[in-house]
Order: structure tokens, then C-alpha cells, then sequence
């Protein structure tokens, strides 16, 4: 099977960079490997009664699948250079910034149509964040929903299975470079293309290492993030979401001056399980339809670690923490921040009594046992200061869900368009370390299409 391009991963950036092509070009042949499931398929198992905990499947439905790891995200598209991946260092902070708002006119064309787009600009919140020592980032942030995510998703994909093949449940065992492109090894059979795009995600990140160890691509190592999901009662932070939905607030600890960081937060939304690479983590998601809110709203708290000489597998880090999460609680673990501030577990009967219910059936633990001091630390100053805007954040009833980690691919050597040294070859999205968010991804794709396009 002869393509001239073959993209590797549907997630976001697969999706756009697909878009791309078949948009400008109706005669090219493309094809699509995606080691999970169609949409309609992906359907994760744990239903809270019958199934309470992570089975293992093949193919986890979260992480994978078409949409990747942010189908069921809350579909927030973050548009800023401040965070949310590097891409601008490659293709300029402008052209950037262009990318991602081409990318939010698609999702409002697909279904997105009627949602809402917040913004910082002009918000008194930065103020009174600077003033307690806290630091808002700037972003416009448009928020989808888990569920409108899922209809943009669906009509991307009606429009592009009539130009694409797809090929689900197909993982790519190797790549090797051959006269005239590369040929792609999956289980069963393979693939030939001129040019191809590699957009795994993270839960690729392992397979990229052994690629670009193959073919001689350089890397570097990257980050890990590593903290807890907050858990509180939607009121607490209500005055920062109703106008912001989405606040990136930065803190640098007194004690070791970390920084710490508030990500992915979900107003009335609800606390849910991810598994990658076999490890149980905790994320967190929301509906932009009112009948599908909780009461509760929550974030993550995560802590950046970079590595120096001689170590240089900050994933493997990350996995050791949460691996001993998963040892000690089965799972996730849950505990009242007013009993990991007492020094003690949290218990079934404790969290029954709680005024804050959890939207996630985890395993009531101490999470003093699993986390570093360093890191935990941090965590608890940054509880403190956020009480400081945001009063109640500190109370004994806020629930902390460990562990969160946020793995990264170590950063690819890629040209100014993201292409490897390996000609035809790209890395996009957060596979190639260089993006870490939906926003940033979905433009790095459309960026290498016009790329390949220009070539062609």
C-alpha cells in the first residue's frame, strides 16, 4: 500500500494535518494508523459500580483512539504563546498565534458554533493575583466541553473518511527509512509513503524514543509534571471561572521557589481516571451542557521537575511516583486536605462524612506516603496562596486526588518546520515535545500539511 503521506496517531494533530492536506489537495493519498478505536468505540469500561478500577485494556479508550488523549478532555483551546507548548519558537509568535485561531474557526465550522470564548484581557483578577503573589498568565481560551468536543470530533472525521484511510486498532511497530520515503511496519501489514507524520502523543512516548533511537534522530530530555488534583465545591472558585473559565495561575514556593502551577480546571465538572502506559493517573473533565454539571469544580496542581546530569529519564520518575500511588490505593488515591495537613489517612468513613462529595470512586490513602516531600510541599504552599483569592480553597473538606502526572516526550531536533533530520519525516503535537496542548498541537498539524503542500 503506497501513500504519499502516511500520518501516525488521530489525535489532534493527525486530525488537522489530515484536514489540511485533503482540504487543499483532493488527488493526494493519505493514510491514517491509529492504534485505538474510532469515537463511537472508545468507551471506557469503569462505570463506578460494576467496574471501579482500571482492567487494562488493550487499547486504553481514553488515551487513545481517534481524537487521542483530548477526546474527552473538556475541549479547551488554549490560544496564547505563554503556555501550552514552544511551538512559536519555531514558527514565530505571530504565525503561531494565526495557527490556533485558524484552528478555533475549524472547530466553530464543525459543530463548535454558539460556544464561548473567554479571554484575561482586561480581567481585575491578574491584579488581585500580583498582590498575593500569584501571577495569572494571559490566554483566550475557547471552551468545547467534553461533549461539544465530541461533535467536532465526529464531523471532522464524517468529512475526512471519504478522503482518508483509516486504519484503527493499528499500532506501527517500526519505521525505516527507504529510496524514496519510508515504510511503516504494523502488525499485519505495511505501508510505503513519500512523507510522513509522526503525532503520537504522550502515551507514544516510549515508541518515539525507540524511533528516533533507530533512525538516528537527536533528543534531548524534557520535563515532568508531577502533583494532585484539587477537588472543592464549585462556589469556592466560581468568581475566577465565570469570567476566565480557564485560569493558568503560577506560583513560585517561598520554601524552594518551584514553581507551581494551576492546570486544566473544570468548573462543575468531575474528576476522572487515565491510564498510561499501564499506570492509573487522575485528570479531570467538564460539560458545557448545564444538565451534565456537579457541583464541584476541579484543577490540577502540578510541579515542573527538569533533570540534570547524570539523570535523563524524567518520565521514568514520574511513572515511579505514580506506580507507588497505584501500589499503595489500587489506583488513585483521595485524601481531605485537612487530613493531610493532621498528618494523617484519610478513611472510607472519613470521606463518606465530607462535605465535598467526590465525583471519583478513589481509594481513601495518605498521599505523605507516595509523593515527594519536595513536591508535596509545594503543593501545600500553593493551597495556602490560592485561599488567599480564593477563600475556601484551604478548607479540611477539599479532596486532593493523587497522583496527576503529566509525562512529556523528550524534545526531537526538528528544523524551523518541524521536520527531522530524517527528510520527510515530522514530529508534531506533544509527541515531539515541543506542544502540550490541544490548541498547540491542532496547529502544529496544520502547519507541517502547508509545509508538505508547498513541496509537492
Amino acid at each position: 500500500m503506497k501513500y504519499d503521506v502516511v500520518i501516525i496517531g488521530a489525535g489532534p494533530g493527525g486530525i488537522f494535518s489530515a484536514y489540511e492536506l485533503t482540504k487543499e489537495r483532493t488527488d493526494l493519498k493519505i493514510a491514517v494508523v491509529e492504534m485505538g478505536n474510532p469515537l463511537e468505540k472508545r468507551k471506557c469500561p469503569i462505570d463506578g459500580k460494576r467496574v471501579k478500577a482500571c482492567i487494562g485494556c488493550k487499547s486504553c479508550a481514553i488515551m487513545s483512539g481517534f481524537g487521542g488523549a483530548g477526546a474527552f478532555s473538556d475541549g479547551k483551546y488554549n490560544i496564547t504563546n505563554q503556555f501550552g507548548g514552544t511551538l512559536y519558537e519555531y514558527v514565530g509568535r505571530e504565525e503561531a498565534t494565526a495557527l490556533m485561531q485558524y484552528v478555533d474557526e475549524i472547530n466553530l465550522a464543525f459543530g463548535g458554533e454558539g460556544t464561548h470564548l473567554y479571554s484575561t484581557a482586561n480581567t481585575k483578577i491578574k491584579k488581585t493575583c500580583l498582590e498575593n503573589g500569584l501571577h495569572l498568565l494571559d490566554a483566550q481560551v475557547r471552551h468545547l466541553g467534553t461533549d461539544i468536543n465530541y461533535v467536532v470530533l465526529q464531523n471532522l472525521y464524517e468529512r475526512l473518511r471519504e478522503r482518508v484511510d483509516f486504519f484503527f486498532n493499528t499500532a506501527v511497530r517500526s519505521i525505516q527509512a527507504i529510496d524514496g520515503g519510508y515504510e511503516l511496519q504494523t502488525e499485519n501489514e505495511s505501508l510505503t509513503c513519500t512523507r510522513c507524520i509522526v503525532s503520537v502523543g504522550r502515551s507514544g512516548s516510549k515508541w518515539m524514543e525507540q524511533v528516533c533511537t533507530a533512525l538516528h534522530i537527536p533528543t534531548r530530555s524534557n520535563r515532568v509534571d508531577i502533583g494532585v488534583r484539587v477537588e472543592l465545591p464549585a462556589e469556592v472558585f466560581s468568581h475566577l471561572t465565570d469570567e476566565l473559565y480557564e485560569s493558568k495561575i503560577v506560583y513560585r514556593t517561598e520554601k524552594f521557589e518551584d514553581l507551581v502551577r494551576t492546570f486544566c480546571m473544570n468548573p462543575h465538572g468531575v474528576v476522572v481516571n487515565e491510564n498510561t502506559n499501564g499506570i492509573v493517573t487522575v485528570n479531570g473533565h467538564s460539560y458545557e451542557d448545564k444538565r451534565l454539571h456537579t457541583e464541584n469544580t476541579n484543577f490540577a496542581l502540578l510541579v515542573s521537575k527538569h533533570f540534570s546530569e547524570p539523570f535523563h529519564d524524567s518520565n521514568g520518575y514520574g511513572e515511579s511516583i505514580a506506580r507507588l500511588s497505584n501500589m499503595l490505593g489500587g489506583g488513585v488515591i483521595v485524601q481531605r486536605f485537612g487530613d493531610l495537613m493532621r498528618g494523617r489517612r484519610s478513611t472510607p468513613s472519613r470521606i463518606a462524612e465530607n462535605y465535598v462529595h467526590p465525583t471519583l470512586a478513589a481509594t481513601p490513602g495518605d498521599l505523605s506516603l507516595v509523593m515527594p516531600k519536595r513536591i508535596l510541599d509545594g503543593i501545600i504552599e500553593m493551597i495556602c496562596a490560592l485561599d488567599k483569592i480564593a477563600p475556601g480553597t484551604a478548607n479540611d473538606d477539599t479532596l486532593l486526588y493523587g497522583v496527576e502526572v503529566k509525562f512529556y516526550n523528550m524534545e526531537v531536533a526538528l528544523a524551523k518546520n518541524l521536520e527531522t533530520t530524517c527528510p520527510g519525516l515530522y514530529v508534531i503535537g506533544d509527541g515531539s515535545g515541543v506542544t502540550h496542548s490541544l490548541s498547540h498541537a491542532s496547529a502544529s498539524g496544520v502547519y507541517v500539511a502547508r509545509d508538505i503542500l508547498a513541496k509537492i
